[in-house]
């Protein structure tokens, strides 16, 4: 029979092995801790676009930036305040959430719901947000003293809708939205990608012909031709009746960035790099003195 020593023994020897091997495993997650930097867990953000409001931040999906930005760039053409705008954003909201839909009431189509049967146009023109923009800010202009009316009133001037007065629950975000897009806020909208749509845009050639030749049929101004001549009708610098025309074109090359691969827009100081949305890459940042464009947008 084993005596009391050795049965003492053999536990003492179990109790250092066991002390030894818990030791291993704190050092080496110790090691571990402080060699190697920890995994970025993150998850990568769903496309979209963002708008910096008075009131906080909103959220959009990318392709209903893009019709937004076309939106209110159009006005410009047509020389309309931002008052136009709003009641142009709170028609496309009720009517199609800013999504350019080939199918509607009746043969109602596009953005504004305009109606081949009504005169609108035929439906490959009512489906260019372009011309579908022109059409409804003509319309407007045709309404005696439109710009005294409540916004719904407005819209249903020009629509004629069974259901005006909805327009009304759209004004607080269309009037926050068309000072965006009219870029009196300045670099307050930003778009991110997926990495791999990231990646293509910056595999491939930027198409800046195609987007420049764009913006200028939106907008009525070639943007080579910016800055605006301080002593034009348009105002004061880029900012004329409508909004500040510069910042307007450079938030609807964000917003079409990946129609044209647009990795980069740069105006005035601040500068924007189409990025996967992780740790705030999305926001535009400051460039040095010597890279600002002295009122020119410029994209890569």
């Amino acid at each position: 029979m084993p005596s009391k020593r050795r049965k003492f023994s053999a536990f003492a020897k179990i109790l250092l092995i066991l002390t030894f091997v818990c030791g291993l495993f704190v050092a080496g997650g110790y090691y571990v801790l402080t060699t190697f930097e920890p995994l970025d867990t993150q998850e990568e953000p769903e496309p979209g676009c963002r708008m910096g409001l008075a009131d906080g931040r909103y959220e959009m999906e990318v392709a209903q930036a893009v019709n937004a930005a076309t939106v209110g760039g159009v006005a410009f053409s047509r020389d309309l305040p931002e008052e136009a705008v709003t009641v142009a954003y709170a028609t496309v909201w009720q009517e199609s959430t800013f999504y350019n839909v080939e199918y509607g009431d009746l043969d109602s189509l596009g953005l504004f719901q305009q109606r081949p049967s009504q005169e609108w146009g035929e439906p490959d023109e009512i489906l260019d947000p372009v011309f579908a923009s022109r059409s409804f800010y003509d319309k407007l202009a045709e309404v005696n003293g439109w710009e005294g009316l409540p916004v719904y009133e407005a819209a249903q001037q020009v629509q004629r809708s069974a259901h005006g007065f909805a327009y009304d629950q759209h004004e607080e975000l269309s009037a926050d939205m068309a000072e965006v897009f009219t870029g009196r806020a300045g670099p307050s909208m930003t778009c991110w990608f997926d990495a791999e749509t990231v990646e293509e845009m910056r595999a491939s050639d930027t198409d800046v012909a195609g987007a420049q030749e764009e913006m200028a049929r939106v907008f009525g101004t070639d943007p080579a031709q910016l800055p605006v001549d301080p002593e034009s009708n348009s105002g004061s610098g880029s900012v004329g009746r409508t909004g500040d025309l510069g910042w307007a074109m450079a938030l609807w090359a964000v917003a079409h960035a990946e129609e044209y691969g647009i990795t980069s827009v740069t105006y005035e100081d601040q500068r924007w790099q189409a990025s996967d949305g992780v740790d705030g890459a999305e926001e535009w940042s400051r460039v040095e003195e010597d890279q600002a464009t002295d009122g020119r947008v410029v994209l890569r």
